[in-house]
């Protein structure tokens, strides 16, 4: 069972690895690499679209884990 659950975990890091690499590219072709933005607001403007398409779905959006702010100055 051990060897079960370490290769489905492994299974979600490379899964998770390959959208985060997509939702990556798609924020560099819409010019998010570009902006002087700290990553506290950036992430919360990511929230905030997440929230736009989960608004039907609360289970969901409860699920979600707010993203971690860096701590002040490491921005």
């Amino acid at each position: 069972i051990k060897e079960e659950i370490e290769r489905l975990h492994d299974q979600l890091k490379a899964a998770e690895a390959k959208e985060a690499e997509r939702i990556g590219r798609i924020a560099v072709k819409a010019g998010l690499g570009d902006l002087d933005i700290d990553e506290a607001k950036l992430s919360d403007v990511f929230a905030e679209i997440a929230g736009r398409f989960q608004a039907g779905s609360e289970k969901r959006r409860q699920a979600a884990p707010k993203p971690a702010r860096p701590a002040e100055g490491d921005a």
